[in-house]
Parts: C-alpha cells; structure tokens; sequence
C-alpha cells in the first residue's frame, strides 16, 4: 500500500476514529501503533487519509446511528478518491457483521473484537484485490488463552491505559457486551506490572485500568480469590507512577480487600465508579444486577469510611422496561443519599439478543421518559454541586492535560478525584507542559467543573521528548 518517487517511498496515510468507550480509545491507540508498524503513518484530517477505520462501540443504539452516518458522509469522499479503503472494526462490527456492508456497500473491510491484530492484513488483502468487501468475524476469543497486548500509539505521553482483562461473565439483562466481547480472559499479573513499568520509564505517571469487571480480575487465573486487590498494590508500587484508577467495576464484586488497597496504596486515587444502573430493587432484580439498593449503599459507605475524600461516579439507565414511577423514585431517592460528584445517565437503548429486548413490557411513553430524564438531571446536578462547593478554598494536587477548548489563555486539568479543573496560569503557560503536576487553589464551583488559581508547580514531567509510540514491554 505504499507507492514510490524517485527520491523517497511516501507512507499511506491513515485516520481513526473512535465511537465508544475507554475500551474503544485504548483499542484505537493499538490500532494505530500495529498500522504504524506496517509502514503507514496517522493523519487527523479524513480527505488525507488512504485508509479510515471507524472503531466502534454497540452499547446503545445511538451509537449505531453515528456511525451509519458518518459512514454515508464517506461516499462522496471514497467517489473522490477511489483508492480509498474504509474498515470498520470492534463492537458493532462484532454485532452486525455483514449488515454493515449491506447498508453501507462502499466499507472495504469490516474486523470485530476478537481479531483487531489482523486489521492490517485484511486491509493490504483489500487493497490487492481492488476493493472489498472483506468480512472477517471470530465468534471467540483466541482458546489458548488471554490476548496478546500490542504497542499503542498512545495519545498522551503522560498518561495511558492498560487492559487487565476483556470480556465479561456477568449476565446484566440489558448489556451487549458479554456476546461482543466474549467471556472473561484476565492477562497475566507479571504481564500487566511489567507494562506498567515500561510506561513508566518513557515518563507516564498516571495509568488507568480497564476491564468489564475488574473486580474480577484474576479468576480465571487462580481459584483461590480474584486479584485485583494485589494488582492495585502491585501497580501502585511502580516506581514513577503516581496516580492509578481504574474503570469500571461491579457493585456486587467490590470486596473488602479492593476497598483496602485502594485506601493504603497512595498511588491510587481517591475515585470510584459504581454503576447503579437503577435504585429500585424490583429493577435491579429484573436487570439481573445481582444486589439491592441497600446492599449498594452499604458497600458505597464502606468505600468512604476506609477512603478519605472519595469522589463517587455512577451510571444509570431511565427507562428500562416496566420501570415504574414509583421505581423511578426509588432511584431519584438512592442518588440523594449516594450523593455522587456526577452521573452518566442515559435513556434505555434495547439491544438486539440481550434478555431486556425480549421483555414484552417494552414501551414507556416517551414523553414520560423524558420528564424522568430531566428530574433525574435536576437531582444528580444538584448533588454536584454540593460536592463541589464544598471544595472552594482547598488547594488541589492537579495534573495539567494542557490549554482549555474554550479559553487558549485557561489551562485545564484533573484532581486526584477525577474533577476538572479550569485555571489562570501565573506567567507564561506555555511553560506549563501538559503531563506537569501542579497545586491550584479552588476559588468556585460549578456541577461539572472547578475554578482555580495556580499556587505552584509540584512537579515538572520528567519526560523531555517526545516518543511518537510509547508501547509497552
């Protein structure tokens, strides 16, 4: 897929974009690093482009409609240059398979979850025959057992993902994911550590993990106990690295000996997800969630008794099937009495083979959802802003991620908890390098963000160029 003058060899160009979750970017950053490696080089700009993968993700149907449009966007492009290839790969490609070339005849290749690494060979095989369409689906991941992890092409050199496990085991009435992504197939412990202390050689101070469950982690390695509790102390102990998190765990599995590694391990910071998904316990049980509402709170009060100054995100669904008002309440009270720092919330998405889809008691005037949608805003806002209220005047350990979109002379990082932070730099900003750890004083709130003044520079990066793929091992 390369062409020659006669004084160089040009690279093909490629772009890709991601339409999904942390899972997704970190399988983009991968993508990228393997088309690197067979002599391609990135663009940002799609007409530059002589490949464009699309990654994608299934959870909820919006998602399916970005990229069928972005898709129809390309044909004009793909008329223009007809040398163009265009492959579409992760959780959707897994979903709708040779739907997607149906809908969109112009797509040359479409790749799913289990064979990302094969993505360059079907596009050189596409660019051979003279156009696809390639489909290419594994129904399973590879049975000799976890995944390789490939370079990524990250897209910080401060911070970076690492996958601990893919797939999920769990049975949650309304999630795609277990029949996209597969079952659960954890990496090797010594792997993981090891990856870790590459990034931290090439200057990544703050890592996050990534799993389905990651309370689970390890089970299929050990009958003995999952071991996520001794992966966070592990990775925690890293040398360089000073902040880890990790997405998303499962209320039902966070276990007494997580809560306690994250609260003695000072590299791990002071933030939880814990999905809630509803607060009614008549929804719990028919989304198959596998606790109460009380039962969540209980292990919710626990994480702040051992954790001091924890930040506290969730998840809910509006909507799902047969939800009540007198359901719907039910969660407005649990998110009063969480008191989260924010909420991602979003409207029930029925997706195709999962158990919800088959419910029959399916429609919930729209109108109604809607106004649930909105209260259910109100409320979660509210909380917010509490929370951040009662941090003005505290001064924050932030990790500058570089300039504001809204405001080139505002500097933006986060906190330990995960918060934005918007600031005035003292003097230039331009010495203010992303990757810098900085101490800001908060002078006000707003729901989804903070304001501050710098008080100092903690830390400089202690990276000094630029590595164009900080891979692991």
């Amino acid at each position: 897929m390369t062409s020659t003058s006669t004084s160089e060899v040009v690279k093909p160009k490629f772009a890709v974009r991601t339409f999904g979750c942390q899972m997704n970017e970190h399988d983009s950053e991968r993508l990228s690093a393997l088309l690197v490696a067979d002599g391609m080089q990135p663009t940002d700009d799609l007409a530059d482009a002589d490949v464009i993968v699309f990654n994608t993700c299934c959870i909820r149907e919006n998602a399916d409609n970005r990229l069928y449009g972005n898709l129809g966007r390309l044909k004009a492009l793909r008329a223009a240059k007809p040398h163009l290839k265009i492959a579409v790969g992760g959780c959707l490609a897994q979903k709708d398979r040779e739907r997607i070339v149906e809908r969109a005849p112009h797509v040359d290749v479409v790749f799913g979850t289990h064979n990302l690494g094969r993505a360059p060979q079907l596009l050189r095989q596409a660019a051979l025959a003279g156009g696809g369409p390639i489909v290419e689906i594994m129904d399973a991941p590879d049975p000799q057992g976890a995944p390789a992890e490939p370079p990524a092409l990250r897209q910080t050199p401060y911070a970076a993902w690492v996958t601990i496990q893919t797939g999920c085991n769990n049975s949650c009435a309304f999630c795609i994911v277990p029949s996209v992504r597969g079952p659960e197939i954890s990496r090797p412990f010594s792997e993981i550590v090891k990856e870790v202390q590459s990034l931290a050689r090439r200057g990544v101070v703050e890592v996050t993990l990534l799993g389905q469950n990651v309370n689970s982690y390890g089970r299929d390695l050990t009958k003995r106990r999952p071991l996520f509790a001794d992966l966070l102390r592990a990775v925690g102990s890293v040398e360089g690295i000073s902040r880890v998190r990790f997405t998303s765990p499962h209320p039902k599995d966070l276990r007494p000996e997580t809560i306690a590694a994250m609260a003695e391990t000072p590299a791990v910071c002071e933030q939880l997800h814990l999905p809630l998904q509803s607060g009614s316990d008549r929804v719990l049980a028919r989304m198959r969630r596998g606790y109460t509402a009380a039962r969540y709170l209980e292990r919710l009060e626990a994480a702040r008794r051992a954790i001091e100054d924890l930040s506290v995100t969730t998840d809910i669904i509006v909507g799902f099937p047969g939800e009540t008002e007198e359901d719907f309440a039910a969660t407005l009270d649990v998110v009063s009495l969480a008191g989260y720092d924010s909420a991602y919330t979003f409207v029930f998405s029925p997706r195709p083979g999962t158990r919800a889809a088959a419910m029959e008691d399916q429609f919930i005037d729209p109108e109604v959802v809607a106004d649930r949608f909105e209260r259910l805003r109100v409320v979660v806002e509210r909380c917010a802003l509490s929370r951040h209220q009662q941090r003005v005047g505290k001064v924050e350990e932030v990790l500058v991620e570089g300039p504001s979109r809204r405001d080139a002379t505002v500097l933006c990082g986060r906190t330990r908890q995960g918060k934005i932070v918007h600031f005035v730099p003292d003097g230039d900003m331009s010495a203010i390098i992303p990757g810098t750890l900085a101490l800001v004083r908060v002078t006000s709130a707003a729901p989804h963000y903070l304001r501050g003044n710098l008080e100092c520079i903690v830390e400089l990066p202690r990276y000094r160029r630029r590595i164009p793929v900080a891979a692991a091992g």
